[in-house]
């Protein structure tokens, strides 16, 4: 039994309500993590399937990925936020398999993405159902990061111009000191949020694709807001969804990516060591099995006993990053700990509405997505997959 999960005297299989497929999927929750670890390859092919079905089940059957899949009420209506982000990942899959089936799917999401935007340039918060419907900031940033990767691959001007529109009005919303402050979400805690370095590689993504509007720059003026935020030791103030004092491995692994982000684009030393500072304290907090509690106080202790999954798998990317970036193998030592725990709790058989999905917590009550399957935790766990396999691949060559 890995450590720091706690025996659990779950409530909720008191309950009648339950359905028995979330009752079963706890109990096995609860025994522990299995020995078996299926390898990359096999969770990468699971993963995408995955995906693939939440396209295909949406509630809303428009061409975006469902958010999740529910043990409570099924498979919910697509998610344009984390849908933009699926993109590459999709179109990264589709190249690697040669597959015209995959582009096609790449090409339906980056098609609803031109029929949501809103005039001014920007996309809403929530499901696509979820209301009020206003233009959001993060949201944005992150289909800015699917609109970049459809522009650059495909022969389409609707993503470029799509694409040219999210991320100008991106850039002509920053506040001066760096901070996007004008269009928050609706949808979590009010506040500055430090992880928003993430709509920055939204931004360095399409200066890549159109370099010479500002878009770069704007990202990099909050990179450099962002880090104003963060500690001696790595850690980053006003830097969650709603608990600002124990922030969510989740938002974390989206502070410390935009971060690493924005030194690929600008080759600044600076970036890369503020990266070193978060990566090394949470080096610290990973257990020999790959235990990463789901939230850590400002000294990177627990404050949580489960395990958020998604923050896992983005936190184990960002340390093959760095890995990459600085030969140093504990890096990837660490991020091949977070990436085999997480392996262990994706199931190869079974329902196929669970097959290849990634839990939103383990156990499956935990508190971020509790009885879901995520739809961000399944493409984070692809491309984090990805690039530990490509790293083995270039050192066994």
């Amino acid at each position: 039994m890995f450590q720091l999960l706690r025996s659990i005297k779950n409530k909720f299989a008191q309950e009648p309500a339950l359905p028995e497929g979330a009752i079963a999927e706890l109990e096995a929750d609860q025994r522990g993590l299995p020995e078996r670890d299926p390898g990359c390859q096999a969770v990468i092919d699971a993963c995408t399937d995955w995906l693939c079905a939440a396209q295909d089940n949406s509630a809303t059957a428009d061409g975006g990925v469902a958010r999740d899949y529910s043990l409570i009420k099924g498979w919910a209506s697509s998610y344009p936020e984390t849908t933009g982000y699926v993109v590459p990942t999709v179109i990264d899959m589709a190249q690697r398999r040669n597959s015209a089936e995959l582009h096609a799917r790449a090409r339906r999401m980056l098609d609803w993405f031109v029929a949501i935007q809103f005039p001014e340039g920007g996309f809403q918060g929530g499901k696509v159902d979820s209301t009020p419907r206003v233009p959001v900031t993060f949201n944005t940033g992150q289909i800015l990061i699917g609109l970049a990767a459809g522009a650059k691959t495909y022969d389409d001007p609707r993503y470029m111009d799509a694409m040219q529109r999210a991320a100008a009005w991106l850039r002509d919303s920053l506040d001066p000191d760096g901070c996007w402050r004008k269009h928050p979400t609706p949808f979590a805690q009010p506040g500055e949020k430090a992880y928003e370095t993430h709509v920055s590689w939204g931004l360095f993504e399409a200066d890549r694709v159109a370099p010479g509007k500002g878009y770069g720059a704007a990202g990099l003026r909050q990179v450099d807001w962002a880090l104003t935020k963060q500690q001696p030791n790595g850690w980053f103030a006003s830097n969650c969804l709603n608990d600002p004092a124990h922030p969510l491995s989740h938002t974390i692994g989206y502070v410390l990516r935009g971060v690493l982000e924005g030194h690929l684009y600008s080759r600044r030393p600076d970036l890369l060591a503020a990266a070193v500072r978060t990566a090394d304290s949470l080096l610290k907090a990973i257990a020999d099995d790959g235990f990463l509690p789901a939230r850590m106080d400002s000294d990177f202790k627990p404050a949580a006993d489960f395990v958020c999954l998604t923050g896992s798998v983005q936190i184990a990317h960002c340390l093959f990053l760095l890995h990459q970036l600085t030969g140093e193998q504990r890096y990837f030592e660490a991020g091949q700990r977070l990436t085999r725990f997480v392996r262990r709790t994706i199931w190869l058989d079974g329902p196929k509405e669970t097959l290849g999905g990634v839990k939103g917590s383990f156990p499956i009550n935990g508190s971020y997505g509790q009885w879901e399957y995520l739809n961000w935790a399944a493409k984070f766990c692809i491309d984090a997959n990805l690039l530990e396999q490509d790293i083995l691949l270039a050192a066994n060559a």
